[in-house]
C-alpha cells in the first residue's frame, strides 16, 4: 500500500522556514538529510521538507516557480484542546500570522488558522470526541 512520505515546502530560507516549524512544534530535524538547498523534519508518520529555490531547476519545475495564492493547507493535529491555544501564541511571536483565531468547527473540531513566516497557510487542530 502506498502512504505518504514527505510534505514538501518550497522556501525563500530553508534553514528559517524548518526552524520555525522545529521550534513551535517541537519536530526535530532530520540531519542525515540535510544539504544547502533542503531541510527535513520529522513530524511523525510524515516528515516535512523544505526546498530552496533551487530546487525548481533540479526538479525541471521552472515554470512553476513563481506561484501565486495559497497553494496547500498544512495540518497540524495535537493532542489537546489547550495545546492548540498554547501553540498559537507561540507560532505568532516566531514570526506566524493568525488569520482565525482557535474556534470550534461545525465538523467537531478545535482548531486555529495561520500563515507561517513565509506566507504558507497551516491549521493547528485538535479533534473533538
Amino acid at each position: 500500500m502506498a502512504h505518504l512520505s514527505y510534505v514538501n515546502i518550497f522556501a525563500r530560507d530553508v534553514v528559517a522556514l524548518s526552524g520555525f516549524y522545529s521550534e513551535v512544534f517541537g519536530f526535530p530535524e532530520i540531519e542525515a538529510i540535510r544539504s544547502p538547498i533542503f531541510r527535513g523534519i520529522d513530524a511523525g508518520p510524515c516528515a516535512i521538507g523544505f526546498n530552496a529555490p533551487d530546487a525548481y531547476d533540479l526538479l525541471k519545475l521552472q515554470d512553476f516557480s513563481n506561484p501565486t495564492g495559497v497553494g496547500f493547507l498544512l495540518n497540524i493535529d495535537v493532542d489537546t484542546v489547550e495545546e492548540v491555544d498554547a501553540m498559537v501564541p507561540k507560532a505568532v511571536e516566531r514570526g506566524a500570522t493568525l488569520i482565525k483565531a482557535p474556534y470550534h468547527t461545525y465538523y467537531n473540531w478545535y482548531q486555529a488558522v495561520l500563515l507561517d513566516p513565509e506566507g504558507n497557510v497551516f491549521r493547528i487542530n485538535k479533534m473533538l470526541d
